[in-house]
Order: C-alpha cells, then structure tokens, then sequence
C-alpha cells in the first residue's frame, strides 16, 4: 500500500482519515501519540518532517503536508473529482474560500485561546478580543450553512470536511444554543458512515 497517513491522536488529521473513507482509498495508518503531559506532538513526527506536524501523507514515496494541500491532492488524485464542484464554477470558487478558511481565518483565534488558556491570569488583556474574533468567526460559518445543512450545494464536499473542525470546536466550547445550523452540521458529519470508520481507526478525538 503506498498511500500512507501519519496520524496524530486528538488532531486534525482525524479529517484526512474521514475524507479517506469517503472517496474509498486504500490507505495505512502510522499512529503518534501526544505527550500526556505537554500534549504536543512526539519527536518522531519530527523524521517525517521537520516541522514535526500532522497530518502529513506519503503517496509513492512523495510527502506532502498541510491539511489544505492534502485534502486537494487526495481529491484529485484518488477521488476521481467526488466531493470537489465543478472546475470553473462559482461553487469551485467558494469550494476553495472555504477549504482554507478553515486552516486559515478559523484556526487563528482557535489556536490563540488554546495557548492562551495556559497563561491564567496574564491572558486577561488578550482574552475580550479572542474572543471577539471566535464569536465573529463562528457566527460568519454559521451564516452561511445553507438550508440542506451544508456550505456547498446540496451534498456533502471537501469543504465540508475541513470546516468540521473549527465547527467541533465551537460546539465542545459550550456554543451550540448560539450556532443552531453548526450543532447540525457537526451531528450531520458525524452521522455519517465514513465519519464513524474513521472514528474508529483514529483512535482518541477530542470529546467524541
């Protein structure tokens, strides 16, 4: 088998092995576990890149990394065109805002109240404008599922599967009576059949 995901347990990797088992690919899975203590990434990510992060894919012996650029290799290069709109289309064009949106925009006020959570008391003076940046991000996403419950077009789409992510994390914080049509589209990604066997070969994913 030459298609191979370097998976981190907790991570947003779990995405690439759910978009994965929704285009049918043949893949492995090379499992990492956080550091219980510091709950960052284990050294050895660091011999398949030196950044040390996951995902990373290897196909054929080529490594490529970034969620972004994954979900768009694995999708033209084992997906056969399914879960991507038609190139050219004003939905290929919001395909693309949406699937780095989520690594993008959405990550940056995530990732600064998870690293300002350690810090107590001195990240006071930050703490009002994260969350301001959370509470507009979130109610942007909000905004824009459409009424068959997705953010592309009436099935499900790549976008679909990065944007779970930031959509997961403002439903775990506590948001859900705020962001109505995110609740469902969290419970609608994890109603699916490809979301669970990817649950289930993942291994540990935040609280579900």
């Amino acid at each position: 088998m030459s298609l191979i995901v370097h998976h981190l347990n907790n991570s947003r990797s779990q995405r690439i092995l759910w978009l994965l088992e929704e285009i049918g690919a043949a893949y492995e899975i090379k499992y990492y576990d956080r550091d219980p203590v510091t709950n960052l990434a284990p050294s050895e990510l660091l011999a398949v890149h030196p950044l040390g992060k996951s995902p990373v894919i290897e196909d054929e012996g080529r490594v490529i990394t970034e969620s972004g650029a994954i979900t768009e290799y694995l999708c033209e290069r084992h997906g056969g065109g399914h879960l991507v709109p038609e190139r050219g289309s004003d939905a290929y064009i919001s395909h693309l805002e949406w699937l780095h949106f989520a690594e993008g925009s959405a990550m940056t006020p995530i990732l600064l109240r998870i690293y300002t959570a350690r810090l107590g008391e001195a990240a006071a003076p930050l703490e009002p404008r994260i969350a301001q940046q959370l509470d507009a991000h979130f109610a942007y996403m909000e905004s824009r599922v459409g009424e068959n419950g997705h953010f592309i077009g009436d099935d499900l789409s790549a976008a679909d599967i990065m944007l779970s992510f930031p959509a997961e994390i403002a439903i775990m914080q506590g948001m859900a009576p705020r962001y109505p049509k995110l609740a469902a589209f969290v419970n609608m990604c994890h109603d699916r059949p490809a979301w669970r066997r990817a649950r289930e070969k993942g291994g540990a994913y935040y609280g579900y």
